[in-house]
């Protein structure tokens, strides 16, 4: 018999990708990578029960938890009425704006993400780059392969281009299905980013930049030459230093950079 959901019953709803986090030991080690200083501005994405939710905001800084699930958003409410320092958002994290978190500086960034928005989520967090101290994701585990892979291997790919070119990306450990309500079918991982004193390679138009290396992999068993026909000349592969006859997934971060900037250029 399939119980129906109720609103306020807090759920797991498939549509979100929700898999709530439940293990102790795990949501311990997933604050204790944060390293949270006194007045830092910390933002969850996606606190669902709270489980991750109630150790950050045992704490004094200000807490922002990000929920779309609009069931959790008065359970969330409730929980933390007397806490002045917490604010629920009830909105989809693919809309946040940090500026609208923390208009005048950095905001910490943590969270368990559902597997279905954290690629697109990740890839919209880099245009906000300069508001991020830094972030602690768990992710699939296949995301976080991605994240950290190097240049030559079946993982590499878009994401990691795009990712490492500005953050130092570190997978810190994985974590079982047990921890989870319910238990996902895959391992996760949790990831700690970092920006960059200054983006790898020299600098780029970043839609240009973003728009070449979406090119670059949406054929990834191609070569350079035709993957890039039509957006980038051969001329321009062979200054960048790189052999048209490469498959992307070969091609370095720097690389991708030196490519990007030196087509602005060509155009």
């Amino acid at each position: 018999m399939v119980v129906p959901e109720t609103p306020g019953s807090g759920r797991p709803r498939k549509r979100f990708g929700q898999h709530f986090l439940n293990d102790g030991g795990v949501i311990d080690r997933i604050v204790g990578s944060l390293c949270v200083d006194p007045g830092e501005i910390l933002c969850e994405i996606g606190p669902g029960r709270g489980a991750l939710s109630d150790r950050l905001a045992a704490g004094e800084n200000e807490l922002h938890l990000i929920e779309i699930d609009r069931d959790l958003v008065p359970m969330l409410r409730e929980r933390y009425a007397s806490q002045k320092n917490i604010h629920i958002h009830e909105q989809d994290a693919l809309t946040l704006a940090l500026g609208n978190i923390h208009p005048d500086g950095h905001v910490v960034l943590v969270g368990n993400l559902p597997y279905n928005i954290s690629t697109a989520l990740m890839i919209r967090l880099l245009a906000q780059r300069e508001r991020i101290d830094r972030m602690v994701f768990m992710v699939q585990k296949e995301v976080a392969q991605r994240l950290t892979a190097p240049p030559g291997g079946k993982d590499y790919g878009r994401l990691t281009v795009m990712m490492s070119r500005v953050f130092e990306t570190n997978l810190i450990f994985d974590v079982g299905p047990d921890a989870f309500t319910p238990p996902p079918k895959v391992w996760s991982s949790v990831v700690a980013f970092k920006p960059r004193p200054t983006p790898m390679g020299p600098t780029v138009d970043e839609d240009a930049f973003e728009a070449l290396v979406r090119q670059a992999f949406s054929q990834r068993r191609k070569t350079l030459r035709n993957t890039l026909k039509g957006i980038c000349n051969e001329s321009v592969i062979l200054e960048a230093g790189l052999d048209p006859q490469t498959r992307p997934e070969k091609v370095s971060v720097e690389d991708f950079a030196r490519l990007a900037s030196l087509n602005e250029k060509g155009h």
